[in-house]
Parts: C-alpha cells; structure tokens; sequence
C-alpha cells in the first residue's frame, strides 16, 4: 500500500551536498520506486525567525512558509528527518523549524486533560536518520543517544506520531564513498518499505 511520505532535510547547510542529502536522496529514490508519494521540506531554505516567548509560541498566526509545513505535515503518513548530530543533538535551525511548527492546535491540544494524550498527529509513523562523526555505538551506549531520544520521546511522540525507528550513522566523517553507497542501499529500502 503506497504512503504520503515527507521528508524533512534538517541539515542546516543547503549550499553544498552532505551526507544527509546522500541518505535523503537515496530514501526517496527508494520510496519514489516503490509507489509512494514523497515530498520535501528544507528548513534551511526558509527564513524563518526563532520563537522567543511562550506567548508567541501560542497564539502567534503562524507565517506562510510554516503553514505550509504543517499542510505537508497533515498530508503525510509518514515522515523522514534527516540531520547531522551537532553537540549532541539536532541543529538549531531544525530545532527553530520544529518549534515554529509544532504549535499548540496543530501538533499537540492545549485543552487534553493528560498532556500524554495530547497529540494531534496521530496516525503518522516516523523514521529519524542521524548522521554523527563519533561512532554510533558510543553515541547509543555511553550517551544514552539523548539528542534523538529528545526528538523521538519529546517532539514526535508527545505530537502522537508512532512508532518512531532511528537509524543512526556513525563515523559519518570518515566514511569512504563504498560505505556510503552501502548506507544509501540501506536507506533505499527503508523508503520502499515506507519505514
């Protein structure tokens, strides 16, 4: 059964090719093959201004290029994040696009009597690709992997999108172009299957 997939590049550099680009491409080729639908959003494309006060956050009517991320949001099935690992987690540019985003009435009910059930994008399912230049082992096991259980737990699932699976690569600086063609074959399947 095909899927609305979107995927949102969230490596902040848009004047060259990285990593993230490689893997996104290859996960909507894949994806694309396979008969789903796929659209994209860049936050570093955007201009948008970083949120600072609660009050803005929500009840600020939300400006054209974030209401059309939340209409591609409500369109898709399925969403695909691609981001490199600065300082432990996401950058701040897809951190700001999130928060501008993820508003009271779209992502989560501000009247939910549990905040747990809050979330107003259930129905969704997620895949969040992390590139990182430490190996991910260590990311995962002696960091606890905080910045993307911050993204899974705090943002995707608290919106109600589930289930959230994490692919994270390691050593991203250090590959060589045969082990990045074989993380690109990994994630062409990963968007043929939509997951």
């Amino acid at each position: 059964m095909s899927k609305a997939i979107l995927i949102i590049q969230g490596h902040p550099d848009c004047r060259r090719q990285h990593l993230c680009h490689a893997l996104a491409d290859a996960y909507a080729d894949g994806a694309i093959a396979a008969g789903h639908a796929v659209d994209r959003i860049e936050p570093a494309r955007l201009c948008l201004p970083l949120l600072d006060s609660v009050e803005d956050w929500q009840h600020q009517a939300p400006m054209p290029e974030v209401a059309a991320a939340q209409e591609a949001i409500r369109h898709a099935q399925h969403l695909a994040l691609f981001y490199p690992l600065w300082l432990g987690d996401m950058p701040a540019m897809l951190k700001g696009f999130l928060e501008q985003v993820a508003r009271p009435g779209f992502a989560i009910d501000p009247a939910a009597r549990n905040p747990l059930r809050a979330g107003l994008l259930r129905g969704r399912s997620a895949r969040v690709v992390v590139s990182m230049g430490m190996p991910a082992s260590l990311y995962r096991w002696f960091y606890g992997a905080h910045g993307v259980r911050l993204m899974r737990r705090n943002i995707l699932r608290f919106a109600g999108i589930s289930p959230v699976h994490t692919t994270l690569v390691g050593g991203a600086g250090a590959l060589t172009p045969e082990q990045v063609a074989l993380w690109c074959s990994r994630l062409r399947r990963l968007g043929e299957s939509a997951s």
